[in-house]
């Protein structure tokens, strides 16, 4: 799908919801950029954050949701609202269309007829400027390195690419992004998501500190207490515009799997989950994937890092862990504290540090992993493949 799909959701019922969001990230090129659960806040969030599609539960009073709808589509033009509601009400689906709805989709939800009408946005936009890939670090517990993989990534990143690189810390208290790369920020992410009103781009880049290898940090709050008041669904909007003139925006967290980071992780292409060879590690890394499952996740879209991989690291080794969370690792970064720490004390990144490194070359390993383009198809298995997809899609209804 050509420069990807970003999706605005309301609904407030639960069981719906993960249905629908296991559907839709199955898609490829779809993003889920904000879910609201409140009629009365929708207004808001189609303000602060940007999305080509809107899609609304209508149930149970479709009447309300529509007259909400009216409003939204004269003031948006430019956003496709899709409906859906279990009503065989002809009279519903009538004052749908009248009030400027694009699609209205009955319940149960069919995904091909979802997957067309996406795709019919979709081809109305192919003209204009591709979106930035928003990749994730998560991990189970503190103390995993994510700061250090998330800073010297980011580094290696706008290296590989030659292109622009964001990197945001989301440990609201105690993050040490802007200390890893040692730099004084002005202005902080809090500064950003003060308010509900979407955020231009000559905002952002004015609060984006530039490091010396390119990467722009937006860094986490001064304060603690404007960290107590932050989440991760205030940042939506934020993100949502860094993808948007970034060609890659790195995030250092979300560092707890909650509802706030819901918002973060449906927005992401890729989620990297650093785990450590310790059984704290993994068994936190369990609960964190049979959440994201039961939650709809695509685990497609989910990569495995395992960190301080040596041996006198653990009693466990990479098979075990790889065995337990039925996840291949797409890199292992060795144990090498000394350096790591070095690099960490001085605020120097690993290139500049110490660049023949092990640690330092598997991070470039990672970078040019993920900027390597996906094989080439030809007409005959990109039909297999999108095939493929709508039959694992029909076989879990």
């Amino acid at each position: 799908m050509a420069g990807g799909v970003r999706f605005i959701i309301l609904n407030g019922d639960d069981v719906f919801g993960a249905q629908l969001r296991g559907t839709l990230l199955k898609f490829d090129g779809v993003r889920i950029a904000a879910e609201v659960d409140q009629p009365a806040m929708l207004a808001q969030i189609v303000h602060q954050v940007s999305a080509e599609i809107l899609l609304m539960n209508l149930d149970p009073d479709p009447r309300l949701v529509l007259n909400l709808a009216a409003d939204l589509i004269s003031s948006h033009p430019a956003l496709s609202v899709f409906a859906t509601s279990a009503s065989t009400d002809g009279q519903i689906v009538i004052e749908a269309m009248r009030k400027g709805v694009k699609e209205f989709l009955p319940k149960p939800l069919d995904p091909q007829t979802l997957w067309e009408a996406i795709e019919r946005v979709a081809q109305r936009r192919t003209e204009e400027a591709p979106q930035g890939k928003l990749i994730t670090i998560l991990s189970g517990c503190g103390g995993q390195g994510s700061t250090m993989l998330a800073t010297n990534l980011a580094v290696e990143l706008a290296d590989v690419t030659q292109g622009r690189v964001a990197l945001v810390d989301l440990d609201y208290r105690f993050g040490q992004v802007a200390t890893f790369l040692d730099i004084e920020p002005t202005y902080t992410l809090a500064d950003l998501c003060n308010t509900v009103e979407h955020v231009e781009q000559s905002v952002i880049e004015k609060a984006l500190v530039k490091h010396e290898t390119g990467v722009r940090v937006l860094a986490r709050p001064s304060h603690l207490a404007q960290a107590e008041s932050l989440t991760a669904a205030h940042c939506v909007g934020v993100l949502s515009t860094l993808v948007q003139f970034n060609d890659y925006v790195l995030l250092d967290g979300p560092t707890r799997f909650d509802v706030g980071a819901q918002s973060v992780l449906d927005l992401a292409d890729i989620n990297l989950i650093l785990v450590q060879l310790l059984v704290p590690s993994v068994r936190n890394t369990v609960r964190i994937l049979d959440g994201m499952r039961d939650a709809g996740y695509n685990m497609e879209r989910l990569r495995l890092i395992c960190n301080r991989v040596g041996k006198e690291s653990s009693h466990l080794s990479v098979e075990d862990v790889t065995s337990t969370l039925n996840l291949e690792a797409l890199v292992t970064l060795p144990d090498d504290w000394g350096t790591v720490g070095g690099g960490v004390n001085l605020g120097v990144p690993l290139k500049t540090y110490s660049p023949k490194s092990r640690v330092r070359l598997a991070i470039r390993e990672l970078a040019e992993k993920l900027t390597a383009p996906p094989p080439a198809r030809n007409e005959e298995e990109q039909q297999a493949q999108r095939k493929g997809l709508m039959s694992r899609i029909f076989a879990e209804r």
